[in-house]
């Protein structure tokens, strides 16, 4: 087994590859997730407050069936025909299948191949920066996490906690190791990072009288807190939110809509921002220090 690690370790070519296979395998794996868990979501509200209010009688039928990233198996919505193992296989099954079910030829959304296509892409490329080590293994993890927030923010609005709070952990215990950043670090960043959002959102209520900000929001930038420490905390905001400004006046532009009342997802803007944190968060930071002067 060392072997076959050392082999892979020394040969940078096959270091890449089974990345690469393996986050696409992830890739297909983040499709169910960003699929389900806004709907497990929704059962559990429903199965709470079923509780809570001590309805008479049973859940709904459909409520009372196993829903969850393993079952039921992955089928058409249509026509209800599970999918077989070969159309499953990431990116080769959806060119096989024309982006159509086998059985009904409904029409698949081509984010499927796009989610595995991205993963693949970024996977490969943070392991190339970090190169085999522990660390690339943490940003894999950060990577993955990102992208099923970035989709599932896109659809419904929510950033759930399942994911958040296991990115937020995750670099809290990468801190330890002192993988990215040293544990003080991760700490105050996590701290800082749910507290800037907190208190511009009570700030924006108070002065507004409307929520302007989700408390999803919060623990997301609390997790990037985590990985990237405090002092990159003014980079992730600053980009997020210019990055949110220019993203909602092109859509603006592009629907000829008054966005004005629309609630938008800030989380893909996050996603971003903590992305271009990850990698070149430090040089960004020192650049701007020392063509300011302030070193």
């Amino acid at each position: 087994m060392m072997d076959i690690i050392n082999t892979i370790q020394e040969t940078t070519w096959l270091y890449l590859t089974w990345v690469a296979l393996i986050s696409l395998v992830v890739g297909s794996f983040l499709n169910v997730a960003i699929h389900r868990l806004p709907i497990m979501m929704d059962r559990e509200s429903h199965a709470f407050c079923h509780e809570f209010l001590k309805l008479k009688g049973p859940l709904p039928a459909e409520l009372s069936k196993r829903f969850d990233l393993i079952l039921p198996l992955s089928h058409c919505p249509k026509c209800k025909a599970n999918v077989k193992p070969w159309h499953n296989i990431p990116l080769i099954g959806y060119i096989m299948l024309k982006g159509r079910c086998a059985s009904c030829e409904t029409h698949i959304s081509p984010r499927y191949f796009g989610v595995e296509l991205l993963t693949g892409v970024t996977s490969v490329f943070l392991a190339w920066h970090f190169g085999f080590s522990w660390t690339a293994l943490a940003a894999l993890f950060f990577n993955w996490s990102l992208i099923a927030l970035l989709f599932i923010d896109l659809d419904h609005q929510l950033l759930p906690d399942t994911l958040t709070l296991f990115l937020l952990w995750v670099g809290l215990i990468a801190s330890a190791f002192h993988l990215f950043i040293s544990s003080e670090a991760a700490i105050l960043g996590a701290v800082a990072g749910y507290l800037v959002f907190w208190v511009i959102a009570n700030v924006f209520k108070w002065v507004t009288k409307k929520d302007g900000m989700g408390y999803g929001d919060f623990k997301l930038l609390a997790a990037l807190g985590a990985f990237l420490g405090w002092q990159s905390l003014p980079l992730v905001v600053f980009i997020s939110a210019f990055a949110g400004l220019i993203g909602t006046l092109s859509w603006a532009a592009i629907t000829r809509k008054n966005l004005r009342g629309i609630p938008l997802p800030f989380g893909p803007y996050l996603v971003l921002a903590g992305w271009i944190g990850l990698l070149w968060g430090d040089k960004i930071t020192n650049y701007y220090l020392n063509s300011t002067g302030a070193f």
